[in-house]
This record gives structure tokens, sequence and C-alpha cells, in this order.
């Protein structure tokens, strides 16, 4: 009996003992092959040159789509290896490469020293890593690769950048698929990347419906310094060809004074060609609106921009310049979402009169309510025959030319609406004089003259000295310089 149940712990020590020793076995596999030791100390027991199978993204691998992009990417940089741009020894980099297709065709084709980088780690092809964050030293890489229209879907396409050229080595390669195809994108892509010089763009056919046309465009870091962006200090922005094509696509001016000017201009909103309509915006750093003569919350800003101007699911931070006080306790609730400057836009920082207007139609409407506060003018002209009733207050003026220069580059996307009772005058050659005007990409005008008036038929303003040529003037020479501008009322 004894006998027997020795034998029988016998069996299940050995059974045991095999048991712990294929665990230990398998776990030193796993880890050596799958794990972190592969990846950072290069230490594998075994060639990691198949997918684990308990590799939890497994189905990811065996799956149509995986085969169909890796055989994509692997002619893309094989490709890349011909034209010289890399080699099999390169160190090399993909940046939001959430799956990794990316790494294991660069790894097919013998580009072993490849690893990828996304906000969720896919091991052992993709680590954990921001785009504006690399985990890498600077001049870590030879050759850098961002696909899927990445940089575009980015909210920070200028660190996405700034990060691919710091962790790039001087004479190294990136290499961007976008899906923005005009002329616009692409010099504004350029924009982004400073100590890059454009080596290729080439069109080129997708293999993910998503995205089924495919920009490649492929850079090369020259040195450590910076990149000056051609007519960052010009005050003419006739270098702006790009923008010139899409000036030619612009609904055309309204060339004859029109008899009823706010029915004709209110019924053009149809005609408008917007800027963000005809290219693609998502190669700039920041999104700007700025409400020159904003007056209350609601007259443009709400009720105009936020739920009509075409955005392309970017967030635009707005400014409102307004110098009337009447207006200004309603964008304290709204500090977040709008920049209130309380000061009147002009030509120099000095302190001027403001006067607000009342026609006569007006006479009898409640000042306190904003729909009929009258309109508010810097030095004004003050009718000799007391035709109007006028409310002066001393307010601050601030050099608005400046101020943009000060506080925006050729790397942000800025829009403005400009209604400034005939100021516009003033500010519009203020803006070509300094240079300023080459940092708008869009402007929504009102043009200031002495307009047939509404209260009295056959009689024209005296308000304004300006004509309607004079007006046309200034769309005009808007328009000759680069500068997306549309008749508003």
């Amino acid at each position: 009996m004894e006998q027997k149940l020795s034998l029988l712990r016998n069996i299940v020590a050995y059974v045991l003992f095999f048991g712990i020793l294929a665990t230990v076995i398998r776990f030193a596999y796993v880890v050596t092959t799958i794990g972190e030791s592969c990846n950072l100390y290069n230490f594998c027991f075994f060639k990691n040159n198949v997918v684990p199978q308990s590799n939890p993204h497994n189905h990811l691998y065996a799956s149509r789509e995986w085969d169909k992009a890796v055989h994509f990417y692997s002619s893309i940089f094989q490709d890349m290896i011909s034209k010289g741009y890399l080699s099999p020894h390169s160190k090399s980099l993909c940046v939001e490469a959430p799956n990794g297709h990316e790494v294991f065709a660069l790894k097919k084709i013998g580009v072993e020293d490849s690893i990828g980088i996304f906000r969720k780690a896919a091991k052992p092809l993709v680590i954990r890593g921001e785009d504006d964050r690399i985990p890498f030293d600077d001049n870590t890489f030879e050759f850098i690769f961002s696909g899927d229209a990445r940089i575009e879907m980015s909210a920070r396409p200028f660190d996405f950048a700034s990060e691919i050229v710091r962790a790039l080595k001087p004479q190294g390669f990136a290499v961007f698929h976008v899906k923005a195809n005009d002329t616009y994108s692409l010099n504004s892509f350029l924009d982004l990347f400073h100590s890059c010089k454009l080596i290729k763009v080439l069109d080129i056919d997708g293999f993910n419906p998503s995205m089924p046309y495919i920009r490649e465009i492929v850079l090369k870091k020259v040195n450590h310094g910076y990149r000056k962006i051609p007519g960052d200090d010009s005050k003419n922005c006739s270098f702006q060809a790009h923008k010139q094509e899409l000036v030619q696509k612009a609904e055309p001016l309204i060339e004859e004074e029109p008899l009823k000017p706010w029915i004709t201009l209110k019924r053009n909103i149809k005609n408008v060609k917007y800027f963000s309509s005809m290219v693609d915006i998502s190669f700039k750093n920041r999104y700007v609106y700025i409400d020159v003569g904003a007056r209350n919350y609601g007259s443009s800003i709400r009720s105009w921009f936020m739920k009509q101007y075409p955005k392309q699911g970017k967030s635009f931070h707005v400014y409102a310049i307004e110098a009337d006080k009447a207006f200004h306790k309603q964008y304290a609730s709204k500090k977040k979402a709008v920049t209130l400057l309380p000061y009147a836009a002009w030509v120099r920082n000095e302190t001027l009169s403001f006067e607000i207007n009342d026609g006569p139609a007006q006479e009898k409407v409640n000042k306190t309510k904003n729909k009929g506060r009258g309109m508010g003018r810097i030095q004004p002209v003050k009718s000799s025959r007391g035709e109007f009733n006028s409310e002066v207050n001393e307010i601050q003026g601030f050099d608005f030319a400046e101020w943009l220069k000060n506080t925006f580059t050729k790397r942000d996307f800025v829009v403005i609406k400009m209604d400034v009772e005939g100021t516009e005058f003033d500010l519009i050659p203020k803006l070509f004089e300094t240079g300023a005007i080459c940092l708008i990409d869009e402007i929504f005008l009102e043009c200031h003259y002495n307009r047939w008036q509404r209260c009295c038929p056959g009689q024209r303003s005296t308000k304004y000295k300006k004509h309607y040529r004079h007006c046309l003037e200034l769309f005009t020479s808007l328009r000759k310089n680069g500068v997306l501008v549309h008749q508003w009322w």
C-alpha cells in the first residue's frame, strides 16, 4: 500500500514540476519576444519576425485589411529606398501609427530599426507616445513617417511638426500622407516646418476608402536653424500667389451702386465664396475670428459666424473689438469663448472722442435697448443742422495694425469682420503700410459711404463723405493683394 502511495506522490510531483517548467518557459518566451525587453534592450531568445499568437491585436494581423495596408506601405517604402530617402539601416519612426501597419511594412522590407508611437501602445510594433511630445531625444531618427492624414487631424499641427523636426537628424527625411491637395494647403503645410526643404510632392492612389487619394510630401531637414517663411517681413502680399487663385474664384464685386444697399448686400450673402469652402485650412497653428465693431454678442458673432461660417471642424478663438461700453457687460460670461478688447480699432494708441448717433427714425427708441442703440463713430463730423442726436464719450483707441502683427503670424488662419462706421478708410491703408494686411486671410467689410437714406427717399446721408466708387477702390486694392474680401452690410 505504501509503495502505491509513494508512486502516486512521485507521479504528482513530476506533473507539477513539468507544469511549472512549461509555465516558466512560456513566460520567458512571451516576455522576451513581445515584452519591453525586446523593444528596449534588443534582447530576445527568438528572432521577432512574426507576430506572436498571444498578442492582443492578433486579429488585426490575420485580417485582409491588415495585409492590404502592409502591402501598400511596403510598396511606398520600397520606393523611398529606391529614391534614396530611406535605407535598410535607417533608424525609423512612424508617428501616429495606431495599429503598426507602417512599422510592420518597414521591418518586412528589411528596415529592422523601426518603431511606431501612438497614445495607446500596440506592442511590439507601437509604443506609447503623443504626436506633440515624441518620447525620443533630439536628432534621433534618419527617417520619420506620418500617414493617414494624421497631421491634418491634429489639434496642434504646429507642435506636431515641431516635434518631428526636433526628433529628425540633419539630412534626414520626413514623409507625410495628407488628404488636402490644393495649393493653399501645401503652402500652409510647408510653413509649419522650420529647418526643412521640400523635396517632392506626389499624388497617389490610396488603399483605404476613407482616403482614396493621397498627397505624399517629402521633406529634408537641412540645418538646425529656423526656416524663414517667405514674406514674413514683407509689406507686399503679392508673393501670395496661392491666395490670388482664391480671389479669382470669389463672387464678383457689385460694380453699380445699389439703390437699396441693405437689401442688395443682404441678398448677396448667397453668392459669397467663403475661403474655407474652397481650400483645406487644416495646416494652421491657430484659427481666429476678429469682430471689429462687434456691438453685442448676438449681432454677428453668434447669429452669423458661429452658425454660418464653414469652420471645417476647427475651433476658432473669437476676439470682439467694441468701444461702446453699453455692450461690455454681456461679454463677461463668455470669457472662455470670446476675448473682449474694450477699445476702438485705430491707427495709433490715443484717446478719442466716440459719438453714438441716432438718426431721425430712432429718436424715440429707448437707448437702453441694444437693438435701438445707434452706431458709434470715432472722430465724428457733427451735423450743423442738428440732424442727429448724439452721445459723446472719451474712449481709448489702439493701433490695430501693430496689435495684429504682435499677436498673429502667417501660420494662423485669420478671419475679420469689420464694421467701423467709416474708419475703414483709415485702418485699411495702415494695414497695407505696415504689412499687417498679409496676416489676414479673409475680410467681411462693411464700407460706409453717403448712401441713399431709408427714411427719406431721394436723399443721401450726410454722415459720410466717401462715395461708392471709393468703396470699390478699397475692395479692389484688397483683392489685388491676395486678400479675399467680401462686401458686407
